[in-house]
């Protein structure tokens, strides 16, 4: 073989190289983003858990009666953080979120209790903390499907596979109740 094949050879074996790295490095970037945007929902998810007993003990204090609310939200604030896996968290967080919806239920037979000033800022950071708990979610699904669009789609497949890349969970929310469009349903018009 002359010197020119193998330089040829030799360039072509070196540009292959490369492009497998440039692969690689992607979806190891890809999959760090993965990891990122998990983090930030259980960061959203902690701040919520810690933010609960302090919810908790401002209800109960007009709410005596509403014990058995109250116990439920208490025993399982710390189920979504303490979950492990997507699913798992994502199943601890939609029970967690009837629960802060229950225990606003709660707080709405209670006027005084809607009007005390500590309740409606902890309250408002409930809110604020579901809001970037949304936004999290969204990040990592965002990231979980580029992540799984590289890994699926050719000439990644060759490299990520074998070199242990896998498609990743989607963060879903399994309350089977918003995945139907409610029944809307007027009265007859009075004449």
């Amino acid at each position: 073989m002359s010197w020119i094949a193998w330089a040829v050879t030799g360039g072509i074996i070196v540009i292959l190289l490369f492009w497998g790295v440039a692969i690689y490095n992607g979806l190891v970037r890809l999959r760090a983003l993965v990891k990122e945007g998990f983090s930030g929902i259980t960061v959203q998810l902690r701040r919520r858990a810690d933010l609960i007993p302090n919810l908790v003990s401002t209800v109960e204090g007009y709410a005596t009666h509403e014990r058995e609310t109250l116990n439920q939200v208490i025993a399982h604030r710390g189920d979504a953080v303490n979950a492990r896996g997507v699913a798992a968290t994502a199943q601890a967080d939609t029970a967690m979120s009837a629960m802060i919806g229950r225990l606003m239920v709660v707080a709405e037979a209670y006027p005084d209790l809607k009007a005390n000033a500590n309740f409606q800022q902890l309250q408002s950071e409930l809110s604020e903390i579901e809001d970037e708990l949304q936004n999290s979610r969204r990040y990592y699904n965002a990231t979980v499907r580029d992540l799984n669009t590289r890994i699926q789609s050719f000439p990644n497949v060759l490299i990520a596979r074998p070199l242990g890349f896998h498609e990743e969970e989607f963060y879903t929310d399994t309350d089977a109740s918003i995945q139907v469009a409610p029944k809307v349903q007027f009265g007859a018009p009075k004449a």
